[in-house]
Formats: structure tokens, C-alpha cells, sequence
């Protein structure tokens, strides 16, 4: 049995948000306002899917938990002793639905592929997650332009994501002829716009294969980015 329930809130504190990396730097970090956050429960059960989604910014996973924190979440039907322990967690979940989700409009799983162990054997568990909702900006370079990524004075570049590829038949298409934008297969998922922009004001970088590579030789690509302009912060070494 499926129990689902989604809380949303307007986030009012800033988050620091991890590098393209993982990580961030001991010394500074971007203050992320977010446009609202949520929370999902879904039961446990290797065919229950969960769901994460923004109708507005992208999704940054926030916390999780696959386990069990209290006795009456996904409780209906349970034995008193499936509910009792409430110290059930296991590691490493937030990371893995970070990988799996963070920068994405909207994210599916099912349970079973988040739950590489059991943490508690006996228990009934299920997987908690909190994502928020983050605004992006979004700009477009057809194949061999520049991509100009720009924010206010006193603000600074974080990438979301990034792709050098095609993925629809309308973007970059003018005056090109129908085989060049034919293949909507070819996506190239790239780091290397956070690995040249993130923390500078302003960046450019060309939309080329000579940059990101040709992962389709015969089609004409465009490379698309998101990303956000915040204050930069210092916090305590």
C-alpha cells in the first residue's frame, strides 16, 4: 500500500548550495534563496515510485531519510513490531537522490532503486525526501555561437546544469535543413560550463565540439545551460 504526502512551504532562510563538484569550499559558498520547498513520503515497496517536482526553478534534494523516524508514518496495517524501532536510517540516501535529481524539473524512482541496503531488518520503512525549488536562468547558444552567462554587479555565476547536444527539432533550427535537426537523441550533459563559470560575475564559453565533444557528428547542436546569480558568502574556515 502506497501512502504519499507532498508539503509545500515557502523556504524564507538561504541554503548553501554544493559546487558541480560536491562539494563546498571551506571558505565560501552561494546563499540560495529557494522558491519553495517540499516534502514527499512514499511507502516502501520495490514498485512504489516517487516523485519529485518543481512547476517553477529546478530541483535541489535537501534531505533524506529511507528508514523509519516514528510509529505512525506509513503505519496502516503494520504489527506493533514493524513500527517500533524509530531509530532506522541509512546512510548515504541523500546522496544518492542528489545525484539522481538535483538541477532536474522533475525526478522519478522507484523505491527499490534508492534502497541499497537494509538498514533494519523487521521494520517497515519508508523514504522521506525534502527537495526545494530553486529559479534558474536559461540561455540557449546554436552550435559554434558564444553562451554568455551574466549577473547583476556584486552577484555571481552557479550552474545548474548544462548540455551540449539536441533534444528538440525547433531550438537552433533556422535555415537548417531537416537531417540537422532530425536526431533529438543527442544530449551531452556536461560539467564543464560550472567547471569555467561558477563564482564569476560574467563567462563565455563557445558552443563547440571542440569544447564538449561531438556526440552526434551529423547533427547541428546547441548547448543550454541553467543557472543562477547569487551574492557570494563567507563563512567560517
Amino acid at each position: 500500500m502506497l501512502h504519499f504526502r507532498l508539503i509545500s512551504t515557502l523556504l524564507l532562510a538561504a541554503t548553501c548550495l554544493l559546487t558541480a563538484s560536491g562539494s563546498t569550499n571551506s571558505n565560501n559558498c552561494l546563499i540560495v534563496a529557494p522558491l519553495s520547498t517540499h516534502r514527499v513520503i512514499t511507502c516502501d515497496d520495490t514498485n512504489n515510485v516517487q516523485r519529485l517536482r518543481c512547476e517553477e526553478g529546478l530541483i535541489g534534494v535537501e534531505s533524506a531519510l529511507y528508514g523509519r523516524s516514528d510509529s505512525e508514518t506509513c503505519g496502516e496495517g503494520k504489527s506493533v513490531n514493524e513500527l517500533s524501532n524509530t531509530q532506522c536510517s541509512e546512510d548515504g540516501t541523500v546522496d544518492i537522490l542528489k545525484t539522481r535529481c538535483d538541477g532536474q524539473k522533475v525526478c522519478e524512482y522507484k523505491i527499490g532503486e534508492v534502497r541499497p541496503n537494509d538498514p533494519c531488518t523487521g521494520t517497515y520503512k519508508y523514504l522521506n525526501t525534502t527537495f526545494s525549488c530553486f529559479p534558474v536562468v536559461n540561455t540557449v547558444a546554436c552550435e559554434n555561437s558564444l553562451a554568455i552567462l551574466q549577473c547583476d554587479q556584486g552577484k555571481v555565476i552557479f550552474v545548474y546544469n548544462a548540455d551540449f547536444g539536441r533534444t528538440d527539432q525547433t531550438t537552433c533550427s533556422y535555415q537548417r535543413s531537416a537531417g540537422d535537426v532530425q536526431n533529438v537523441m543527442c544530449s551531452g550533459p556536461t560539467t564543464k560550463v560550472a567547471d569555467s563559470c561558477n563564482g564569476k560575475n560574467s563567462c563565455s564559453i563557445k558552443a563547440s565540439h571542440t569544447v564538449f565533444g561531438d556526440t552526434c557528428s551529423s547533427t547541428y547542436k546547441y548547448l543550454e545551460v541553467n543557472y543562477r546569480c547569487q551574492y557570494p558568502a563567507i563563512t567560517a574556515p
